[in-house]
């Protein structure tokens, strides 16, 4: 696999999450970059503001874990697709081609929109915000808002309120995702503890 790197040649790198498709970023790499890449499988690019060479998480320890390398036809043009440990953002998004606003309001709303939310607020510790309350308060009133919350989905089930259930689920889905995140677990360790057990009763 050989970029069409002349000298001093900087190519666009573009950065693919392996599991949904989602667009992560765009970098610039040289030769050195791309080679380093390759052999340590963390994506490098090369900062033209710093002039020099820069591993993604190298602060923030969101790597970006090599899964695939693709050129393009004019093989001056770079895809990977990669794994990300974290928000690939530098403002916590899970994408730089995303804001807040388009995670809130983007009518294909997610849990992992809602995750990063959370992370967000976490991270930036955001005014008046109830989950940064939770977070402030600590895992012991997490824990107690999630049993709040699991025997109110109980009770919305037994009396058989479709509506009050749906409201209470989600109020528990959210509250779950506090718990995860302020014990830094990606909702991604769920889900692939979901499919070892999926692979497992076939």
């Amino acid at each position: 696999m050989n970029p069409n790197f002349k000298e001093n040649t900087l190519l666009p790198a573009i950065i693919q999450n392996y599991e949904n498709n989602k667009i992560l970023m765009l970098g610039w790499m040289n030769k050195e970059a791309f080679d380093k890449t390759i052999e340590s499988k963390n994506v490098w690019f090369f900062s033209r503001s710093k002039n020099r060479l820069w591993e993604k998480g190298e602060s923030s320890k969101n790597y970006l874990k090599v899964k695939q390398i693709l050129l393009d036809c004019d093989k001056d043009a770079i895809l990977i697709t990669a794994k990300p440990e974290g928000p690939t953002c530098h403002t916590f998004i899970d994408s730089c081609f995303e804001t807040e606003e388009t995670i809130n309001f983007k009518s294909n709303f997610s849990l992992e929109k809602l995750e990063n939310i959370i992370n967000k607020r976490k991270n930036e510790k955001t005014k008046n915000s109830y989950t940064n309350k939770l977070f402030n308060e600590g895992i012991k009133k997490i824990g107690k808002k999630i049993g709040e919350e699991a025997a109110e989905v109980i009770i919305a089930s037994l009396a058989e309120k479709k509506e009050d259930l749906i409201y209470e689920s989600a109020d528990l889905i959210y509250h779950l995702l506090v718990l995860l995140s302020n014990e830094e677990i990606k909702f991604d360790k769920v889900i692939e503890e979901l499919e070892k057990r999926n692979k497992k009763s076939k």
